[in-house]
């Protein structure tokens, strides 16, 4: 009896198996996702639709509270070295088709995000395989250096050394300016990091030079790991699978708090270049050949650069465009939190207002239902969800309260 379950079971899984190496494509991608995992039931038992973009929106709200909870000073000229992990633990391939191709998917859209929220400040890009640390680009404030360098060299080896990664942005950090933020998000896909000496020394070297250091684990919680942002001040997650990655990592891209040494106001002298004229040929002094037209003329000592913000090779002297200060400013000073409107007013249609007043779309659902909304806590005016994300993620004004200053200062010129 038993000879015949054991045949029995083999069959099943000759069967199994056979059926597995059967499926098509499309079959094959939704089994591995688990897809049916994220389906919800309501009070009745019956599947609930899935409202993506109510999920998308929550998630949104849930950053831009914690985001606003308190009034810091935050550090807006930022130094920022990512360490990534390209040893032999990239190639798994738990996240499709590789945490490697992964990673360096979301590290495009960080570095894009980072240079759109923080215009003054700079990153850098550093690469741990082999038991080394390989910087792969120096500070600088262009998206399309960074992007282009790292996608020239994707490839796993080795194991991964973090006291490597950290003494060399250690030593590469303390040479920016003492009013820089010295920051350091490592993305780690190993269980294990293989150092050459005593790394707890060096996690003190970076915690006395005042860098803050983050991780982001794509596989397992590493002690070493959670000791490093403890005694830096930075944070550590472990991502569950790729959105959740891409929500950590952009997480990053906002200014964070400054450190209680940092906030004391400090007066940094700039430079506001004008553009040279089209046509022109004269040296670049950052990459020490001759250029035809293009590029900004440093007004301290007449240099030539590619690109701003960056540091004048010759003078030293910082230099920025008015944008890239304007851009800043709503860090500062950012916009209050829309309020959700309340279930016993989207019962009463009548005293809601019938369209969005940033983009005039129709706040009602099929069936003349209202739908989900928010208002302005200052000028009252009710808005959609996507003018609510793209009000304070991008434009950083209301357009009520702009319209309610606008139609005051008519109104005063007329009196």
């Amino acid at each position: 009896m038993n000879n015949e379950e054991k045949r029995f079971n083999r069959e099943e899984e000759d069967e199994d198996e056979e059926s597995g190496r059967g499926r098509e494509a499309w079959e094959r991608t939704y089994a591995d996702e688990r897809s049916w995992e994220s389906l919800q039931e309501d009070e009745s038992g019956l599947l609930r639709p899935i409202d993506n973009k109510t999920l998308s929106h929550a998630q949104y709200r849930r950053r831009l509270r914690t985001a606003t909870a308190a009034r810091v000073q935050k550090g807006l000229i930022r130094y920022l070295y990512i360490i990534i992990d390209f040893s032999r633990a990239a190639a798994e391939m738990d996240y499709k088709p590789s945490r490697m191709v992964v990673v360096a998917k979301q590290v495009e859209a960080f570095v894009r995000e980072f240079f759109d929220q923080n215009p003054l400040s700079q990153i850098g890009l550093v690469i741990l395989k082999d038991g080394v640390a390989q910087c792969l680009t120096d500070l600088g404030g262009s998206p399309e250096a960074h992007i282009k360098a790292l996608m020239g060299k994707l490839g796993t080896s080795g194991d991964a050394s973090l006291q490597n990664g950290l003494d060399l942005v250690c030593d590469l950090l303390n040479q920016i300016p003492s009013y820089g933020h010295r920051e350091v998000l490592i993305l780690y896909s190993a269980l294990s990091t293989c150092d050459p000496g005593d790394i707890l020394e060096t996690i003190q070297k970076c915690k006395a030079s005042k860098i803050r250091c983050s991780v982001i684990g794509l596989s397992a919680e590493l002690y070493i790991c959670k000791h490093l942002c403890q005694e830096t001040g930075g944070m550590y997650y472990v991502a569950l699978d790729e959105p959740h990655l891409k929500e950590l990592v952009l997480e990053h891209a906002p200014p964070p708090p400054a450190i209680a040494e940092f906030a004391v106001a400090n007066l940094i002298k700039m430079g506001f270049p004008q553009r040279a004229a089209e046509g022109v040929i004269s040296i670049c002094s950052c990459h020490k050949e001759a250029k035809v037209g293009g590029g900004y003329t440093c007004p301290r000592c007449k240099a030539r650069v590619c690109e701003l913000p960056t540091e004048c090779c010759i003078c030293g002297l910082t230099l920025v465009s008015s944008p890239h200060l304007a851009r800043s400013y709503h860090h500062l000073f950012p916009i209050r939190p829309f309020d959700d409107v309340s279930p016993s007013l989207l019962k009463d249609i009548h005293k809601l207002p019938k369209n969005c007043f940033g983009c005039q779309q129709s706040l009602l659902n099929p069936g003349n239902l209202p739908g989900l909304q928010v208002a302005c806590p200052n000028c009252k005016h009710h808005f959609c969800l996507d003018c609510d994300i793209y009000i304070h993620e991008s434009l950083h004004n209301c357009p009520g309260c702009e319209s309610l200053r606008n139609s005051k200062s008519i109104s005063d010129m007329i009196e």
